[in-house]
């Protein structure tokens, strides 16, 4: 059994199904930084085009999840959960979720070395 670079939260999961019904199909993205900032942004997936440089992480909710190639580099020996905060400050962020009141944040952390040596690709 393969160990999972993602995981999601109860209350980012709820978000995420209240997105998907109100637009469809979705898409995470997690820039390198700079203008996109850092956070995981969720999309309608006819909205965005995935970088052919990032890399697939896996899926939440049935929602495919991708990071910046650099951004991996820098994350690939954690673990990485999706969720959310309340966010009281509206118009930062393109996300879907800022017009629901939350922001999706990434908690990481680093992979024992049973799971290191469980992950399919590393």
């Amino acid at each position: 059994m393969y160990t999972e670079r993602l995981a999601v939260t109860k209350v980012a999961a709820d978000v995420i199904e209240i997105l998907k019904k109100e637009h469809g199909i979705l898409v995470f993205n997690q820039s390198g930084g700079c203008c996109d900032g850092t956070a995981p942004m969720c999309y309608c997936a006819s909205d965005f085009h995935v970088p052919s440089r990032n890399v697939k992480l896996g899926e939440i909710c049935g929602v495919e999840f991708f990071i910046d190639k650099d951004q991996f580099e820098y994350f690939k020996h954690s673990h990485i959960t999706i969720d959310v905060r309340k966010e009281t400050a509206f118009g930062n962020s393109f996300s879907l979720e800022i017009d629901l009141g939350y922001q999706f944040i990434t908690v990481s952390r680093i992979f024992t070395d049973e799971e290191y040596g469980n992950l399919e690709i590393k």
